[in-house]
């Protein structure tokens, strides 16, 4: 047999399955050659230092799958998919440290909900990736990993808290990957490292087996290389399950039977889209001014798509911003809890972990919320916040419905990726991103490449829905990225193929 012309760079779900039912590819051999990228790019060469543990079983589990295509059928809509799984989601068959020094060693006894919905259909969990400690920052510090390296940049950030994920997807480390998104951490890093992220209206996915930062807002959601990709991950991980209560949000969601099936390349034609003017950076400072360039170009191209794109504001949006947040008063209380029913885990509490010295040293937020209250409701504007949300959330849909909008659009981070000494200008709740807008009105949000700038750092674009729209972002982004087509992969990653074995 002659050498396949497949190879693992930039391939798709449909790419994989094409060429396992031509014959190009096993699943074996597909991840091997992930394995293989593994040890070249993340634990050697550029050492991007992404992935934190690999799945031994994973052969085991490709073998498996291939006996069962040889009887003629996938066994799922994600046969035989590598996937990587952020590290605060919890996996059986690896051990799961949620990025703490504190509680390296545990295995949990069973896999979260979703590492379970993956497996049902047909995917293989390759590895786990990196995050700063219980997810708490914009950024990949972590007293575990350290710090994981963008491939698009090798001396910048790759964004956080999802930093393996989105490192490790855009680099071709996996097929496609799964992240978690409190404040914006499924597209931050999305938006640095040139992939579409999705963030769900929180409960549409279920989380149990996930840590939370505020646990009423923690999402889980796909980090792909396509939007294609993203709804295929995502109809696998949605659904209704009695261990989440939150998810009672599925079925108040009126989802449809699947969000891949929403995708229309023609979606933008006839649509009205609104630009939020004061989520743009100011165009003197040069990294915003950076971004806007980009972002005024997707939008040329969006109105070249047949969309009617409107300026817009929302008012007192740094007002709405502050009033809403609950890290403080509600993180330390969550993870807490949540480490309360894994004595397995290590049986600490966060401030035996901190006061251990046992988490990085960076990590702001963590200072912040040890200074926070240790019950939510011992914060006197706990309760005022959550009347803040729902206000907040209404003066956005009501831009929206004023103005005929279908979505709204701007940057995800109103600056690019930013380098290991420069990061440190900015605390997680200074920082200048936009995906606290959706997170904090609960409104569905994904990221799309939009392009790049012209030092060739990736920017992400953001389309936002009223709450439990998600299939308005599906197709929204998806007629925007047929029509740009921005994604390309990092130089710093370049091909591997997969080596096919004669039989």
């Amino acid at each position: 047999m002659s050498p396949s012309a497949f190879t693992v760079e930039e391939t798709t779900i449909s790419d994989v399955h094409g060429a396992m039912r031509a014959g190009e590819v096993t699943s074996r051999e597909l991840v091997e050659a992930y394995l293989r990228r593994i040890d070249a790019y993340d634990r050697s060469g550029p050492a991007l230092t992404s992935i934190l543990g690999v799945n031994e079983g994973a052969l085991a589990r490709a073998d498996e799958l291939d006996q069962g295509l040889s009887r003629g059928e996938l066994s799922g809509p994600l046969h035989g998919i590598p996937v990587l799984v952020k590290d605060c989601v919890e996996t059986s068959e690896i051990d799961t440290t949620f990025g703490s020094a504190g509680v390296r060693g545990y295995r949990p006894s069973r896999d979260a909900v979703v590492v379970r919905k993956l497996r049902e259909a047909g995917a293989i969990i390759l590895a786990k990736t990196t995050l700063p400690d219980f997810a708490t920052s914009w950024f990949s510090f972590s007293s575990v990993s350290h710090e994981t390296k963008n491939p698009y940049a090798l001396d910048r950030d790759p964004g956080g808290s999802s930093a393996g994920t989105g490192a490790a997807v855009a680099a071709n480390l996996g097929t496609v990957g799964i992240g978690t998104d409190c404040g914006g951490s499924i597209r931050v890093p999305s938006s640095f490292c040139n992939l579409v992220g999705v963030r769900s209206t929180p409960g549409v996915v279920p989380r149990t087996g996930s840590s939370y930062l505020v646990i009423f807002q923690d999402t889980i959601g796909p980090m792909t290389r396509t939007v294609t990709d993203a709804a295929i991950v995502f109809d696998a991980i949605v659904g209704y399950d009695n261990s989440d209560p939150y998810t009672a949000a599925y079925a108040i969601a009126r989802a449809p039977a699947s969000y891949r099936e929403q995708l229309d390349a023609g979606a933008l034609e006839g649509a009205r889209l609104g630009l939020v003017m004061n989520a743009l950076g100011s165009d003197d400072d040069a990294d915003s001014a950076a971004v806007n360039e980009v972002v005024r170009a997707a939008i040329d191209a969006i109105a070249g798509q047949g969309a009617d794109v409107v300026e817009v504001t929302i008012p007192n949006l740094m007002e709405h911003i502050e009033a809403t947040s609950q890290y403080v008063a509600r993180t330390k209380h969550d993870i807490n809890a949540f480490l309360s029913e894994r004595p397995q885990a290590g049986g600490r509490t966060l401030q035996e972990i901190v006061e251990a010295g046992l988490s990085h040293p960076d990590l702001d937020l963590i200072d912040a919320v040890m200074e926070g209250p240790d019950q939510p409701e011992e914060d006197p504007d706990y309760f005022r916040r959550f009347a803040a949300r729902e206000a907040f959330t209404r003066e956005a849909v009501n831009v929206m419905a004023a103005n005929r909008l279908g979505a709204l659009v701007y940057p995800s981070v109103q600056v690019p990726a930013p380098t290991m000494d420069g990061r440190k200008q900015w605390t997680v709740l200074t920082f200048p991103t936009n995906t606290l807008i959706a997170s904090q009105t609960w409104m569905p949000a994904m990221t799309v490449p939009a392009g790049f700038t012209n030092s060739g750092l990736p920017v992400g674009l953001e389309f936002v829905a009223k709450p439990y729209d998600e299939p308005t972002v599906f197709r929204l982004g998806y007629a925007f990225e047929q029509a740009t087509h921005h994604r390309r992969p990092p130089e710093s990653a370049p091909e591997l193929a997969v080596a096919t074995a004669a039989p």
